[in-house]
């Protein structure tokens, strides 16, 4: 179909694109445009939050000059920012809910054009994206009124239109339209369009409860497993029948929860362009645009709020490693990920800092055995997590460098031997921790079951790397095991036999 409006590369302005002719339509056909908002329904996601953290990922100093552009008004801002070429189009995520129905409409014949209130040129940029799409019309600027905005599309489609958004702003728009079709609506929205008398259709589930999942997802509440090792200090030092204790342990638990959330949502949100660029991190929420970068911010105050807060409350020696723990995560977003081997290396120690902080939270002796232990077993863990990558990495490509990281594909082969060794040598470490340290001291009620750790340890890690190979392992270990009935039932033995280890085999006297 001949396009609505003439490409917005030949028009300088809004004046001129309305001026442009409306081609004739085919018998048949419906004569009234599909109007579907770009910037808030068809891409989900704001743009300038996009261009913010493009700017600060390009240079992260650009902070300063930024709080500069505020100073010339927000209108300015938002231009200055959205013509900056650090932000890149072709990636942004797009509902596929709604393209999908929107290509279907195609098909039959229905005439599909984007409503804007971005620059005419990078409107341009975006809508070329869509092969769908009939044309393009700007709409006024952001700070204008949707009233304003309904009166704009109203004076440029003469002939009606029937609008697709999503946000409650748009109610001017919608009750200027014929019909009203609404994207990931809210119930209370639907309700209100249906008073205005306008027939109203919804695509998608329901916009609260797609952010309330996608916000729970992003925070990746299953990695919380992982702090579990600040009880181990606890039981191996001998305060397993102390209820204050476990509240110190509990309190650190929980502090620590709340910061990795928050951390992983600022890995997330740093890391986007890779992660739209990855066969399955692509469906992260943050990356496929389920949770907005707005309310991710929102989670990550929160949550390094009150964990620091949780932190201080147990001593200042935990808020000391949590403190520490925060800056080594910060670290490796933001540099050490990219630095081959070195980012496995550090992703282990951020293992062995929860043994570390389950130590100062419940003031026992820390033993040097099972700090080692902990680097090698969760070091092995990590390789297996870039050895999956790589093995995807290959199937995709068959040379080239891993996006987001410093590996490249011809890297797999020295990532498992690493990977393995580390994972053998935790098994070694562990033996060695319990001929030279378990058994002098009188913490545990019967340590000998505790030679029941080195068996359990060795098929897991033999089955951890065996599936790795076949390509049958989750790209994150942890996800993985939590999912595994096998690891499951491994990890429940360990916890059995460490349960008996610390509090003593009923009728068996050691």
């Amino acid at each position: 179909m001949t396009a609505l409006l003439a490409p917005l590369a030949l028009a300088d302005d809004i004046e001129a694109q309305a001026a442009c002719p409306i081609p004739a339509v085919d018998a048949g056909l419906d004569p009234v445009p599909l109007v579907v908002d770009l910037d808030r329904t068809l891409l989900r996601t704001n743009l300038v939050h996009e261009a913010i953290l493009a700017i600060l990922r390009h240079d992260a100093l650009a902070i300063f000059r930024l709080l500069g552009w505020l100073l010339g008004g927000r209108a300015a801002f938002r231009r200055r920012v959205l013509a900056h070429p650090a932000l890149d189009v072709a990636t942004l995520p797009v509902d596929e809910t709604l393209l999908a129905d929107l290509t279907v409409r195609k098909a039959s014949g229905r005439m599909i054009v984007l409503a804007t209130t971005l620059d005419p040129a990078l409107a341009h940029r975006l809508a070329q994206r869509f092969s769908l799409v009939d044309g393009v019309i700007t709409t006024g600027d952001a700070a204008d009124s949707s009233a304003a905005r309904a009166a704009r599309l109203a004076e440029q489609l003469p002939q009606g239109f029937d609008y697709v958004g999503s946000a409650g702003g748009d109610l001017p728009i919608w009750a200027a339209a014929r019909r009203a079709i609404v994207a990931e609506a809210r119930p209370d929205l639907v309700e209100t369009l249906r008073a205005l008398g306008r027939p109203v259709e919804k695509i998608g589930a329901a916009a609260a409860s797609s952010r309330a999942r996608a916000l729970l997802k992003g925070l990746r509440l299953h990695q919380w497993a992982k702090n579990a090792l600040v009880a181990v200090p606890l039981v191996l030092g001998g305060r397993a029948g102390e209820p204050e204790a476990w509240l110190a342990a509990s309190a650190a638990f929980l502090a620590l929860g709340l910061i990795a959330s928050a951390t992983y949502l600022l890995n997330d949100l740093w890391d986007l362009p890779h992660d739209r660029a990855h066969w399955t991190k692509r469906n992260r929420p943050l990356a496929s645009g389920r949770l907005s970068l707005g309310l991710a911010l929102c989670a990550v105050a929160v949550g390094l709020t009150v964990g620091l807060g949780l932190a201080a409350s147990v001593r200042p020696a935990v808020l000391a490693g949590v403190l520490a723990y925060l800056a080594l995560t910060l670290a490796y977003s933001l540099a050490l990920k990219r630095v081959p081997m070195l980012d496995a290396l550090t992703l282990g120690s951020l293992f062995t800092m929860r043994l570390v902080i389950g130590v100062a939270a419940v003031a026992v002796v820390w033993s040097p055995w099972l700090l080692t232990f902990s680097m090698f077993l969760f070091t092995s863990l990590s390789f297996a997590k870039r050895h999956t990558e790589l093995r995807g990495a290959v199937k995709r490509m068959r040379s080239g460098k891993l996006s987001g990281r410093g590996y490249h594909t011809a890297d797999e082969p020295v990532v498992l031997a690493f990977g393995i060794a580390a994972g053998l040598a935790s098994i070694v470490i562990f033996i060695l921790y319990l001929a030279n340290e378990a058994f002098r001291h009188a913490a545990l009620a019967a340590p000998f079951l505790l030679w029941s750790f080195p068996p359990i340890l060795a098929l897991f890690m033999s089955r951890v790397w065996l599936l790795a190979g076949r390509d049958e392992l989750n790209d994150d270990p942890v996800a993985f095991a939590i999912r595994d009935r096998t690891s499951l039932g491994l990890a429940g033995t360990a916890a059995a036999a460490f349960a008996l280890a610390a509090f003593g085999v009923p009728g068996i006297a050691v």
